[in-house]
């Protein structure tokens, strides 16, 4: 849920504002690739931890999303200066942590009937399918459709961020999400990030510089990330309901 900040100075950001880096997409886009292949040998890692020394996952779990979320903030920072150099192989550790962090989702994915490989596959190809469609229709959005857009689906992750903080303070509790509402948090989810597929080809060349290629990458590859755990939840939901 790291993009939530992004959407608001984004939002901040693009107001008035014509192309100012109308190739930073296709310049990003190789490194979010790398991006992904890294957080699928993370994820890889991460299954071979739970399956081989399952006692020592859940503290390295724990472990890995505090210096994740460190890394998230100062590769961030570092990126948007500028400075490529120094920001890529932070970006790097924090996809491979990403993965690691992803394979607990990942291994209940497996382990639930009616979902498996082909879920993730399934979760896997939604990506593909929210990119091509987001290309297709954020890149050719007006300035008030595309800000209007923004706008909605940044109050949406917003209030979903919420709703998630609720639902884990809540299971510290003992209270757990009753099958309906996890099946509708995860498909707000779906849809909220669906849609940030499509405002990110709107909203990153009216952000970034073209030189600011890796900003718009980490932008990207929170939104892809986002809707795959969220597919996978929905999934996981309906297919594991009494």
């Amino acid at each position: 849920m790291s993009n939530t900040s992004n959407f608001r100075n984004a939002i901040r950001d693009v107001r008035g504002q014509s192309l100012i880096g109308p190739n930073v997409i296709g310049n990003a886009l190789p490194y979010l690739g790398g991006g992904l292949v890294l957080t699928a040998v993370g994820t890889y890692g991460g299954l071979g931890v739970i399956q081989s020394y399952p006692n020592l996952f859940f503290p390295s779990f724990i472990a890995a999303i505090i210096v994740e979320l460190i890394l998230f903030f100062v590769a961030r920072n570092v990126a948007e200066n500028g400075n490529n150099g120094t920001a890529l192989p932070l970006l790097a550790l924090y996809s491979l942590l990403s993965g690691y962090t992803l394979s607990g989702i990942v291994f209940v994915a497996l382990g639930t009937q009616g979902v498996g490989l082909q879920g993730i596959a399934i979760a896997a190809g939604g990506c593909g399918i929210a990119f091509v469609a987001g290309r297709s229709i954020g890149s050719n959005l007006s300035d008030q459709d595309g800000m209007a857009l923004t706008k909605t689906i940044s109050l949406g992750v917003i209030a979903l961020f919420v709703v998630m903080v609720g639902q884990l303070l809540f299971s510290l509790f003992g209270v757990y999400t009753p099958t309906w509402l996890e099946i509708a948090i995860s498909g707000l989810g779906v849809f909220l990030f669906a849609g940030a597929a499509v405002v990110d080809f709107y909203i990153l060349p009216r952000t970034y510089r073209d030189d600011q290629y890796l900003s718009a990458a980490l932008s990207m590859y929170l939104t892809y990330i986002n809707l795959f755990i969220f597919i996978l939840r929905l999934l996981i939901a309906i297919n594991g309901r009494d």
